[in-house]
């Protein structure tokens, strides 16, 4: 990732922390019609997922540019979702959902070249997570 895709990334992020509930609801929708079969991982009262969710968007999105310091969070994240049960096929439905979740939040906003951005990022993260969570618990 360079500079101006991390960039198009906080921007477009800065527009998504106003509307972050409803953006976390129609995440959660999109991920559930994607994938049916993901919705036993969750409780029922998705509001305080939502919240962690937004949260660690927001962590990853402003450490971007130091993704050196972001990786151990990343790496911890994978491993607590392996933990869930959350396997490496729900990783391109997670990816699907959150990219639909920004078209419809953004807009227009929402150019390709932000869609790239996000998509390489989300890439980059998804691999890592998938990563830790591949590797053996220490006994």
């Amino acid at each position: 990732m360079d500079a101006t895709q991390v960039g198009l990334i906080q921007d477009s992020f800065k527009q998504v922390v106003p509307i972050r509930d409803a953006a976390g609801q129609l995440f959660y929708q999109r991920l559930f019609e994607l994938d049916p079969s993901i919705r036993p991982l969750f409780k029922e009262d998705l509001t305080k997922q939502i919240g962690l969710l937004m949260s660690m968007l927001s962590r990853v999105v402003s450490g971007l540019d130091r993704l050196d310091e972001l990786v151990p969070t990343v790496q911890a994240l994978g491993r607590r979702h392996a933990n869930y049960g959350v396997q490496d096929a729900h990783y391109a439905t997670v990816g699907q959902a959150l990219l639909d979740t920004l078209e419809g939040g953004l807009g227009d906003g929402f150019t390709p070249d932000v869609r790239a951005a996000w998509t390489e990022a989300y890439g980059i993260l998804a691999s890592v997570m998938q990563a830790a969570a591949a590797e053996p618990t220490p006994a």
